[in-house]
């Protein structure tokens, strides 16, 4: 169980460092490029000098399809992000973790009782609740928005299900590898994107995607031991409970942004799903 809370806090980690280096005006496909791509080499490097860098069939197309899935995901968001609210595209990003959920049950078989499903539903809305915002933001009908909300929730998604792919594949004992194909995948066509882009890479954006992207290694590998050992219809919805109220309570006491009644509640009823779930 400690896996948990440990992925857990460092996927709220990654999140924060990408936020911090968004405030300090890094671009952002750059830092996310650099990420997958420091971290496909470390790994590389350190399989290959243990000998232990063998890819199987299976590794490779499970960390292909995690790469583009990964990469579809964060450009997906970024662009929805232009066009639609902040508190519509991260509710959007947030419920997601539905998707894992019932692929878990429907494509691997994984039970879900009674009192987790009144967990999930709790919190399906405590995360929903905590993106509120009254912030303005131009946008362009009721369709662009629904078509935003969709997208980022269908590519969020999968991209979790790749995760959860991982153990039902039997590569646990080779996630290492999985993960290296994926960062090589997603840094490879992320790079494309930013090279075909008007923007040049600064080198703040080299350092802030290098330093993210060998923390994120650390993040990614813990996570999977995580789902390794945890059914994945309790592991998404207290996993990302336990992520949003983390990002609640340090936005709030640390970035000093304001805490809404809504907002609370999301984070009270996050917390309570969590003891359901589990």
């Amino acid at each position: 169980m400690l896996w948990l809370p440990l992925a857990s806090l460092l996927s709220f980690g990654f999140g924060q460092l990408f936020k911090w280096s968004q405030r300090r005006g890094c671009h952002a496909p750059t830092v996310v490029s650099t990420n997958y791509i420091v971290l496909s080499s470390a790994l590389a490097l350190a399989l290959g000098s243990q000998g232990n860098l063998q890819v199987t069939d299976t590794a490779l197309l499970v960390g292909a399809c995690m790469g583009v899935s990964f990469i579809v995901s964060m450009w997906t968001m970024t662009r929805a992000l232009e066009r639609a609210p902040v508190s519509i595209v991260l509710t959007s990003f947030r419920l997601a973790i539905l998707v894992p959920v019932v692929a878990s049950v429907a494509l691997w078989g994984e039970s879900l009782s009674l009192l987790q499903s009144a967990g999930i539903v709790l919190a399906l809305t405590g995360v929903a609740l905590t993106t509120q915002t009254s912030t303005p933001h131009k946008y362009s009908g009721i369709w662009a928005l629904l078509a935003a909300a969709v997208v980022v929730f269908l590519t969020q998604g999968m991209s979790q299900v790749c995760l959860r792919w991982v153990h039902y594949a039997g590569l646990d004992a080779q996630h290492l590898v999985v993960l290296m194909i994926c960062a090589a995948v997603a840094g490879g066509i992320g790079s494309g994107i930013v090279v075909l882009g008007p923007h040049r890479p600064q080198a703040r954006d080299l350092a802030m995607g290098s330093a993210i992207g060998l923390y994120n290694l650390l993040a990614l590998a813990v996570l999977l031991t995580a789902l390794s050992q945890l059914e994945g219809t309790r592991f998404f919805p207290a996993h990302g409970c336990l992520v949003v109220i983390l990002d609640g309570l340090f936005a709030h006491f640390i970035w000093r942004e304001p805490l809404g009644r809504l907002a609370t509640l999301g984070i009270c009823i996050s917390a309570a799903s969590i003891l359901l779930v589990l």
